[in-house]
């Protein structure tokens, strides 16, 4: 599957009768059109062009918006908030780094997903999140510090989303928060680590009508505060996909059983944001391909919740995969599906977006593992999505966007580990990552050389003083 823009949808019709095109779905008006393209097809269309040539072509989202290139900034949590949960410096100063403006003003990435930023207080990802709440842009210096971190992200040309979230029963025990979940059930890890997450207690339904409202409210501050979209997160374990799999979600009511009824929760979080919202605001949905658990949410229940969201006003999904207890997005899986699908391939859900693709009608991303440029362009070519979501490789090279386009660095080394505990192996890859986010926060070049267990131990000493302070925050609002 091949994306063709612009001028090119010109030439759909000569393809059809030459035999070069067998499928097609999209829409021309809007700049953008999706094409079963074999070979012969892709040279009557790009000549001799590398497919590079596509990673860097605009593209049109169903809203109108216009995005600059096929490149993402995927979300990676990054937990660098101020005292109050507030963007501040160190944000600004990634964001800043990732939108490359002193390079070009087109520099960035098509878009740029935020961490997870929070829309309950009492519900954290980690002690050093953001949170955005109805109220929270009352007070003039709150609004301009979210103002500041949205211009920052902006600033090389890119469209600045911010991805919202609720992380249910995936809340660290240390922090000590009642965690909330569509059913009365636990996080489950091997050896020690199984002590880091405490039991969820089940939602009430008006809980549930409540969280939904709250999703509304942090993307109508968002658009307030001058972000450009919201993505919610509706992947890795987190609220939205707890609702969506069997295995977190036992409910009987409305909101559990069959996937009709567990895909609610999603279905009306899209219908209440984009009642609020502007029409040019862009919403987007990030959703597993599968949770990679045994009788969990799978790709068969992908597809169909892709298909509903065709008729609603989404303006792109992503694909991705896993939750803490298979962390299929750190490419490990808990049933051994993820290592047999993608081989020796980089790109995690490259079978399975590829696979979505055929029923999505809105553009698709698909993130998961991308370090190589090649990696990037092969995804646009065969996997039948529209853009390409970089996580990792963004905070080993924050000039990713520009080193691309010009050929340069196409192939990023990233701090991992080979260690047999995949769980640890893991959180080790997490925290040399974080590292390098903390390093361009503070305005510091990436460190060449990593140290997998002082980038642990320095992390769990960070996430313990701002355990603390998130605490006393807590208090200080009577909500601890």
């Amino acid at each position: 599957m091949v994306l063709v823009y612009g001028k090119l949808c010109g030439e759909i019709s000569h393809l059809r009768k030459a035999g070069c095109i067998s499928a097609e779905h999209g829409s021309k008006d809007k700049g953008w059109y999706k094409a079963d393209v074999p070979s012969i097809g892709r040279e009557t269309l790009f000549g001799n062009a590398p497919m590079s040539s596509t990673l860097f072509s605009p593209l049109t989202l169903p809203n109108g918006v216009v995005v600059q290139n096929r490149l993402c900034k995927a979300a990676m949590e990054e937990n660098m908030a101020e005292a109050g949960q507030v963007p501040g410096g160190a944000l600004i100063n990634l964001y800043t780094a990732w939108s490359n403006a002193a390079a070009a003003s087109d520099a960035g990435p098509g878009i740029v997903l935020s961490g997870n930023v929070m829309i309950n207080p009492t519900a954290m990802t980690g002690p050093g999140g953001v949170v955005l709440e109805a109220g929270t842009l009352d007070d003039p210096a709150l609004r301009g510090q979210f103002e500041r971190w949205a211009n920052s992200g902006q600033a090389g040309g890119s469209k600045f989303v911010m991805q919202i979230s609720h992380p249910g029963r995936q809340i660290f025990a240390a922090m000590d928060i009642q965690a909330v979940s569509p059913s009365a059930t636990k996080v489950t890890l091997p050896g020690l680590a199984d002590k880091m997450f405490a039991p969820a207690r089940a939602l009430t339904p008006d809980e549930i009508r409540g969280q939904i409202r709250r999703f509304a409210e942090t993307a109508l501050a968002a658009q307030a505060a001058g972000f450009d979209g919201v993505q919610i997160h509706g992947a890795h374990g987190y609220l939205v996909a707890q609702f969506l799999s069997p295995l977190t979600n036992q409910r009987t009511d409305e909101w559990g059983g069959p996937l009709e009824n567990r895909s609610r929760f999603l279905l009306d979080i899209v219908r209440a944001i984009r009642d609020r919202v502007n029409a040019d605001f862009i919403v987007g949905v990030k959703l597993n391909s599968a949770d990679f658990q045994r009788g969990g949410f799978d790709i068969e229940d992908s597809v169909q919740v892709v298909d509903w969201l065709n008729a609603e006003a989404v303006d792109f999904v992503e694909i991705s995969g896993g939750s803490y207890e298979s962390s299929a997005m750190m490419g490990s899986s808990q049933d051994g599906r993820l290592e047999s699908s993608t081989e020796t391939r980089e790109l995690y859900f490259f079978d399975f977006a590829k696979r979505i693709s055929k029923t999505a009608n809105m553009p698709l991303m698909v993130t998961g593992g991308v370090t190589k440029l090649a990696t990037a362009e092969t995804a646009l070519a065969d996997a039948g999505v529209d853009m390409v979501g970089v996580g990792r490789a963004f905070a080993y090279n924050p000039h990713l966007v520009a080193d691309w386009r010009e050929g340069k660095r196409t192939d990023i080394t990233i701090g991992q580990t080979k260690w047999k505990d995949k769980a640890l192996s893991s959180l080790a890859g997490m925290a040399m990552t974080k590292q390098q986010l903390y390093r361009l926060g503070d305005g510091l070049n990436i460190k060449a050389k990593q140290n997998a267990v002082f980038a642990m131990i320095g992390q769990q000493l960070k996430t313990g003083r701002l355990t603390k302070r998130y605490k006393a925050w807590l208090a200080s609002k009577n909500l601890g």
